[in-house]
């Protein structure tokens, strides 16, 4: 029998709230974090919102030397790993050699340091060559974000990035899971992060057409995943991290549990890569797999965290993906779209999915879609609209669906 792989620890940074506590109360409340930028003045691009962190203080937890030297990534994902590890009742200080070379660093990101390599593309473009940083090849790759975190606790495992378009933090997070299954390390540092809010992403997802451009006048009724006057995504940043770990090595460190992970799968349509295809035969395979993974079946499931990124095509074939791998359940089920309120954050947003649903369990209410105004009639499962619901959830889905064709779902068990 493979080992249970559970969570102890969570961490978070999201533009409705800083820290777990307050991302619980913004998500049950359904509070928007999406914001007309601050960050740059945006006034001459079509698209002026975002679900942007403007009070997120950087140097807080990057020196103000090296800031100039890292992407904005570094401090968002060491702020939530520094909250995730306190919550699981670690100290990286008082652990030995021996005890930090099993502890692995998985990070899943989509932009990864992109607004880092844009800025230094700027400054030597503009002239300003002494500005560039002395680091911008090696922090212009993905590879370093998860050293930089690995460096700053120590931990001598595995450090390691997985980039695969939206579902980036769902896969990180699944291969930990199996690493921990397979033996190789007791425990993960694990989650996701992203920022990528500058002019030319911007700019870019505008020439794709998949960026709402209707909401400037109120930003937070922009994220409208299900609506039937939904036309595009909201960009948004953030981390996510968790601590997972092997349930006999948290219970003999006494550890509190919020959740076992059950089940995870992946595949591809092998189809486009950006547009996804009509048929919801792959994503709905993708739950499958996770559920026969877990040893359950749709009647079991009490909770889907949706993908829902407010574009026509994902919203509409995402319900279909739904209705096929839980067939007559699925009308049945309360289901949700934690993106109606913060906004799309990329390669992040698998682990934010696996945060809100975290907090749905432990509290027993399931967080809502906001925004859901008009009713499309071919989305027509039970989003939980406008207000939270209370539940009993003993199992739940987070699904997660993306650029190049991929599909990812994790299935929980109930602590």
């Amino acid at each position: 029998m493979l080992p249970r792989v559970v969570i102890t620890g969570i961490g978070v940074v999201s533009p409705n709230g800083m820290g777990k506590e307050s991302f619980c109360r913004a998500i049950l409340e359904g509070k928007s974090g999406v914001k007309r930028i601050s960050r740059f003045d945006p006034s001459s691009l079509p698209v002026q919102i975002a679900g942007e962190i403007p009070d997120f203080d950087e140097l807080a937890w990057v020196d103000a030397r090296e800031r100039k030297h890292v992407s904005r990534v570094v401090p968002l994902a060491v702020a939530a790993s520094t909250e995730a590890i306190h919550d699981a009742s670690l100290d990286p200080a008082a652990m030995s050699m021996d005890e930090k070379r099993e502890i692995g660093v998985i990070l899943g990101t989509g932009g990864g340091a992109q607004e880092f390599s844009e800025e230094q593309y700027r400054l030597w473009h503009s002239g300003q060559v002494k500005q560039v940083s002395l680091f911008c090849i090696p922090s212009g790759t993905m590879g370093t974000i998860p050293s930089e975190v690995s460096m700053r606790f120590g931990f001598r495992g595995y450090s390691h990035v997985v980039t695969a378009g939206c579902t980036s933090s769902t896969d990180a997070i699944g291969y930990a899971f199996q690493h921990i299954q397979a033996g190789v390390l007791p425990m993960f540092l694990v989650g996701g992060v992203d920022s990528a809010i500058t002019p030319g992403i911007i700019k870019g997802y505008t020439l794709m057409r998949a960026l709402t451009q209707s909401w400037n006048h109120a930003p937070e009724r922009a994220s409208r995943p299900f609506c039937a006057d939904r036309d595009g995504f909201v960009m948004a940043e953030g981390s996510w991290m968790f601590i997972l770990e092997d349930y006999d090595h948290a219970r003999a460190r006494g550890a509190r549990v919020y959740a076992e992970i059950a089940g995870y799968a992946s595949t591809c349509e092998a189809f486009h890569r950006v547009r996804m295809s009509d048929s919801p035969e792959e994503p709905a395979r993708a739950i499958t797999l996770a559920l026969n993974e877990a040893g359950l079946a749709p009647v079991d499931i009490q909770y889907v965290n949706l993908h829902g990124t407010s574009t026509e095509m994902n919203d509409r074939v995402e319900t279909r993906a739904l209705k096929l791998a839980l067939g007559n359940r699925a009308a049945k089920i309360p289901m949700s779209g934690l993106k109606s309120q913060i906004g799309h954050a990329q390669g992040a947003c698998g682990s934010a999915s696996l945060a809100a649903t975290l907090i749905a369990m432990e509290h027993g209410k399931i967080p809502p879609t906001i925004n859901l105004e008009i009713p499309d009639p071919e989305c027509d499962l039970d989003y939980v609209p406008d207000a939270g619901r209370g539940a009993q959830i003993e199992h739940a889905i987070c699904n997660c669906v993306g650029f190049g064709s991929k599909n990812s779902a994790l299935v929980l068990r109930r602590a």
